[in-house]
């Protein structure tokens, strides 16, 4: 199983040459910070030009550093983010829909947004934050150098600051998990409030809405709040410490000079090298970004950790699109056994949850039933290799998502002649640039966008077309333009309808009641049956 850490660490390996740049700044920098108080105290006892040239230019290389660091400390992070929402995304993708019942869309919206850029930000925390051990160690190796006495004062106050920052580590991780799952919440209720705009509009309850998708704020805020009252208090324990820790040095360190054991330059380096080894105090921010990114990176973990469905080796065999149904059982559906002839055209129809879309999700293999198979011309669709089975089938959707960069994109191969047998032609023609207008450009109202996702069935489907009640927004008119394509059309044809007029034209009919096939027939035989008939009177799913 994946962990958090492990993701933070591949995010910190994937920043890019800017890493490399990141680290060698840092040290760098780390090691030049050292050597400032050792040329300053050389400098105040050999009163020369050599050792304030050596000065200047030691400060002149830090700042270099510095600008470096800050350019390689966007840059790895950047790529990192980029590389952390693409492993994510893909694997999310690859996941299928079902991901979308256990994590809301809001929420996953965060998670690839917010968190995937907050676990970006770890190369520049862990690199930078890493370095700062370089001073704090090499001002304790030259205070032994100089004097033990004051070494050993150093140890003191660095143990105290280590401790600090540990506990701060361990704390605002947790809240900073609990602040970013209350920042999804409004997030998925943010989505769901924009999704149904239309709805709240017309039911004028935009006040009660509003209430409910920010009544979460109480609780990002106690959240935020928290994290800061933690953060506050760690910081004023690192600042408490550094002062002491200044005072104990320069009272040991002035008592060694009255004593003769140090001269005025030592003492100087010495004060210079407690405030570097105690600067592991500024540290802080450093660790808080850390903690951040472990807790995002638990968040994206969760969903790296389902297991998208996997695929076989095998391809498709010559054969008509014979589609078996054997002994399916699948979430509020049982198929004890179903052959859809190769070829046909056969429409599901039943009252709402019946099962319509279930049964076409396993047809299309957007699901996998939880016992039995699903087989096109004697192959289990599991046992198919991912491009065998999208060559293979085709499917639309009641509100279908356009992808691409244009309206050809959307479409696939045989973009004019698909999208003449759904019907689209004719207003894609009339768009600005036709098949070429970017989809940004292409505003479509429902029927319209259905009509490009038909398009797009037709196009890519070579066994197989899965329609999910995919013509619920065609007018009269291009429904049976569509419906005389369909009819023509060799492949076979799962269509999931509501309406009695496309079942009409179909070769057979399933009847799905209670998620099981209540009858399988032509329509004009099952329309004896006044509860088939009453299918159609009833609201549509």
């Amino acid at each position: 199983m994946r962990t958090a850490d492990q993701l933070v660490a591949g995010a910190i390996r994937r920043g890019g040459p800017a890493v490399g740049v990141l680290a060698v700044t840092s040290v760098a920098g780390g090691v030049l910070a050292l050597a400032l108080p050792y040329a300053l105290g050389r400098a105040a006892d050999a009163r020369s030009g050599g050792w304030l040239a050596g000065c200047v230019a030691v400060v002149g290389l830090l700042v270099v550093c510095d600008t470096f660091g800050v350019w390689a400390g966007g840059a790895s992070g950047a790529r990192a983010s980029a590389w952390v929402r693409h492993r994510v995304l893909r694997h999310v993708l690859g996941v299928g829909p079902g991901l979308t019942r256990s994590v809301p869309e809001g929420d996953l919206v965060t998670r690839l947004g917010m968190n995937a850029e907050e676990v970006g930000r770890a190369p520049d925390a862990a690199i930078t934050g890493a370095t700062m051990l370089i001073p704090a160690v090499g001002s304790l190796v030259a205070l032994l150098l100089i004097d033990p006495w004051l070494a050993l004062t150093l140890v003191a106050g660095l143990t105290l600051i280590m401790l600090v920052l540990r506990a701060f580590l361990r704390v605002s991780t947790a809240l900073a998990g609990d602040y970013q799952e209350a920042q999804a919440d409004i997030a998925s209720r943010l989505v769901d409030a924009v999704a149904g705009a239309r709805t709240i509009a017309a039911a004028g309850t935009a006040a009660q809405e509003t209430r409910r998708v920010l009544s979460a704020l109480p609780r990002v805020r106690a959240h935020a709040l928290e994290l800061w009252r933690v953060r506050a208090q760690a910081g004023v324990r690192a600042a408490v410490v550094v002062p002491l820790l200044e005072v104990c040095v320069l009272g040991v360190g002035g008592y060694r000079l009255a004593a003769g054991d140090l001269t005025a330059g030592e003492l100087y380096a010495s004060a210079r090298y407690v405030v570097l080894g105690a600067g592991l105090g500024s540290a802080l921010g450093y660790v808080s970004q850390v903690a951040r990114a472990r807790a995002a990176a638990r968040r994206l973990v969760r969903l790296l950790d389902e297991c998208p469905a996997p695929h076989g080796v095998r391809r498709l065999p010559d054969g008509p699109g014979v589609l078996v149904f054997h002994d399916v059982m699948a979430r509020g559906l049982h198929i004890p056994d179903l052959t859809i002839p190769g070829g046909s055209a056969v429409a599901v129809v039943g009252r709402s949850g019946s099962g319509k879309s279930r049964l076409a999700c396993l047809a299309g293999r957007l699901a996998d039933p939880a016992r039995g198979q699903v087989l096109l011309d004697d192959v289990p669709l599991n046992r198919l290799s991912r491009t065998a089975l999208r060559e293979a089938i085709g499917y639309a959707f009641e509100r279908p998502c356009l992808v691409g960069d244009t309206v050809a994109d959307a479409i696939g191969p045989s973009a004019e002649q698909a999208a003449q047998a759904a019907g689209a032609d004719a207003f894609i023609r009339r768009l600005p640039s036709g098949y070429a207008t970017p989809l940004a450009d292409a505003p479509m109202s429902g029927g319209e966008r259905q009509r490009v996702g038909l398009a797009r069935a037709f196009a890519h489907g070579d066994r197989l077309l899965v329609l999910d009640d995919a013509t619920s927004s065609l007018d009269t008119i291009t429904e049976h333009q569509v419906g005389a394509a369909l009819a023509a059309d060799r492949r076979t044809r799962l269509i999931v309808t509501h309406r009695a007029a496309m079942a009409a034209r179909a070769d057979l009919v399933v009847w799905l009641e209670r998620g099981r096939v209540r009858g399988y027939d032509r329509h004009d035989r099952l329309w004896r049956n006044p509860d088939y008939r009453a299918v159609f009177q009833g609201e549509a799913s």
